[in-house]
């Protein structure tokens, strides 16, 4: 083991052979859920269904639809277990028509005891089925009764030239702290996929992760079957997953567009990480001190993301290694368009550092050779995927803030969000400087989990030593990232009681201001709202809108309102703010 040489003893990484040892070991007795398979009818009366029967009653989280290759989808539905019988098989169409009358696919599914075992979820995988870059309509039948029909899109092949790609990007809807009015307006949105950058759910039912201005919600109420006030097995994760898909707006939005689903801390335990001196993961949580339970816990957070949610990620059960094992992180090409490029930020990265986060104690000087976010085999594939690609955008799906975020002035500043990459900035810089030598062309990061509207620069080095810069030195430009807002987790407005009355009318305005004050590489900031984002890929620009929703409106009708929007001119790296053409 490495000499533990950082701060104080503290902060050094210790990367071994056996690292992740014991989840691999976990995982091994987890059954996981893969896509089922399809069978011919022998009956086509299985595809035959009531009209008049409510889906609800036999989909109860209705339908979904992800992990789009260009030959297909996979499909996702579950059961109601009430509804279910073992000797009827599950029906399942395709068409390219809401009517059903062109049906280019179908099928049944049999194995009831997958089915059973999997919290009676179903997820049908379609690559090869399908025509590259086109919408198809889809339903599951069973017993007479036909699910909601549900819309997907596949993508374009890797020499295709699309016109455009356009995104809803989301993040972070906690359950308990909001609605999900934002869902609804996204299902209506005009756009090719829904990417979500994680904290899908959230561990706790005992208003854990409130302000001291959030609201309580009528019908948002959690009790764990365990009993306890945060997850503590594979049953209470299933029921989160199971509560939160019950949502009417969050089923719209998923039947209507496909997702590529990432994932953040709460899928897992707030803050989560890799504690390489156990080999077990660690977080907030009552028993983070018990690295058995521990590791069993994030095997069975990962069991049950993999059963709720049509991700295709890649698992090798014969992998020696977790990277080898299994893969989050990924790439997907939109024609010669856009690569996006997904990675996994919880799994592999080093504990937080204990040190008081001033200018001198975050900047890489500062912090141990080969402490990571990413690990190392995951962040040379970052690199070697994103400075080869060959099309005309390059997106970062990265989870957490890539950019410094600072509050205060010289030697006086603090770097207060070290869950982000201000608490991994050795990374961060070997990162940014590999990207710019590489002169990768039109680089956009889009991030999430601090609940905010940013958009900035992301740059060589910033001012100060938080990058290794010198005083006011100015890196080079060689990116542009846009965060999109919580859908309704708590911000830092609501967390102080200020989004409200004569508070929000004082601190809004101020808040926007100071920022980027403190922060010249910051264009917007905004801390005091909710709602999603739209990042639309066209060959001679990219946009970004920011909405905010009313998430105290349990409502189709709740208010909306476009925070900010950006065009960058394609070969530009530069912040064009065009909010006013999207409020006219």
């Amino acid at each position: 083991m490495a000499d533990r040489t950082g701060l104080n003893g503290r902060d050094e990484p210790s990367r071994g052979d056996d690292d992740h040892a014991e989840l691999l070991s976990e995982l091994d007795s987890h059954d996981l859920a893969f896509a089922l398979d399809v069978v011919d009818a022998s009956d086509r009366n299985v595809f035959a269904a009531d009209p008049d029967a409510h889906p609800d009653a036999v989909f109860p989280q209705s339908v979904a639809s992800g992990g789009p290759t260009p030959s297909g989808v996979i499909l996702w539905t579950r059961l109601e277990p009430e509804a279910f019988d073992s000797d009827e098989p599950l029906g399942v169409q395709v068409a390219t028509d809401d009517t059903f009358e062109d049906v280019v696919f179908e099928g049944v599914v049999t194995e009831s005891d997958r089915i059973r075992s999997h919290d009676y979820t179903v997820k049908v995988d379609l690559d090869g089925q399908l025509r590259s870059d086109t919408e198809y309509a889809y339903r599951f039948v069973y017993r007479g009764v036909a699910s909601r029909t549900g819309h997907c899109q596949t993508l374009p092949r890797p020499d295709d030239s699309p016109e455009s790609v356009s995104f809803a990007v989301v993040t972070c809807q906690d359950f308990l702290n909001g609605y999900y009015p934002a869902f609804h307006y996204i299902a209506e949105e005009d756009v090719d996929f829904v990417v979500h950058l994680g904290d899908f759910v959230y561990e706790s039912d005992a208003g854990e992760f409130k302000g001291l201005g959030s609201y309580d919600y009528a019908e948002r109420e959690k009790s764990l079957p365990s009993g306890f006030d945060h997850v503590h097995d594979l049953t209470d994760y299933r029921y989160l997953y199971r509560t939160y898909r019950r949502d009417r707006f969050l089923q719209e939005a998923l039947e209507s567009h496909t997702l590529v689903a990432g994932w953040d801390d709460h899928e897992m335990v707030d803050d989560v990480y890799w504690d390489d001196e156990t080999d077990a993961p660690r977080g907030e949580h009552p028993r983070t001190d018990d690295p058995e339970f521990m590791t069993e816990l994030v095997a069975d957070a990962m069991h049950a993301w993999w059963e709720f949610m049509p991700a295709r990620v890649e698992y090798d059960p014969a992998g020696d290694s977790l990277q080898d094992r299994f893969r989050l992180w990924r790439d997907l090409e939109f024609g010669d368009l856009v690569d996006l490029v997904m990675t996994d930020e919880r799994l592999f990265r080093d504990p937080p550092r204990e040190a008081i986060p001033t200018v001198d104690n975050v900047g890489p000087h500062r912090e141990p050779p080969g402490r990571s976010m990413l690990g190392d085999e995951q962040r040379e594939w970052l690199l070697e995927t994103v400075t080869d690609s060959d099309a005309t955008w390059t997106v970062w799906a990265d989870e957490v803030l890539t950019m410094p975020l600072r509050l205060g002035s010289g030697p006086l500043s603090l770097y207060p969000v070290q869950g982000g990459w201000d608490g991994y900035t050795r990374e961060r810089q070997r990162i940014a400087e590999h990207i710019a030598q590489a002169d990768v062309d039109n680089f956009v990061t889009v991030t999430g989990d601090m609940h905010c509207y940013i958009a900035g620069y992301q740059q060589t080095s910033y001012p100060g030593r938080v990058t290794g810069g010198e005083g006011v030195a100015q890196g080079e430009r060689f990116g542009v990232e846009f965060m999109t807002p919580a859908i309704t987790s708590v911000n830092v407005a609501e967390a102080l009681h200020l989004t409200r009355g004569k508070r929000k009318q004082i601190t809004e305005p101020l808040l926007s201001w100071l920022i980027p004050k403190m922060n010249p590489h910051i264009d917007f900031f905004d801390s005091h709202n909710w709602g999603y984002s739209t990042l639309t890929f066209e060959r001679d620009e990219c946009r970004f809108v920011a909405y905010a929703v009313d998430k105290t409106e349990n409502s189709p009708d709740a208010d909306r309102e476009v925070m900010v929007a950006y065009r960058v001119p394609e070969g530009v790296v530069n912040l064009d703010e065009i909010t006013d053409q999207y409020r006219q």
